[in-house]
């Protein structure tokens, strides 16, 4: 009896080990997957903006071209 218990020991130390290193590994991947998540958000964020920006820019000197051209003809 106690023979099959310490054959059954190390068995157990083994088990959980691999269960910690697959448990390491899965939290690795979702902070993994998190990560990319974010950075992609940002980079559209990012995107957004700058294209506002651009659009604003353009607004804002169409209507100081048609008024140069107005002054200059």
């Amino acid at each position: 009896m106690i023979g099959r218990g310490q054959n059954q020991f190390p068995f157990a130390v083994d088990l959980a080990q691999s269960q910690f290193t697959t448990l390491a590994a899965s939290e690795s991947l979702i902070r993994d997957a998190d990560l990319a998540q974010e950075t992609a958000s940002l980079t559209r964020a990012q995107i957004l903006l700058e294209g506002g920006i651009a659009a604003l820019a353009q607004a804002y000197t169409a209507p100081q071209q048609v008024l140069s051209l107005l002054r200059n003809g």
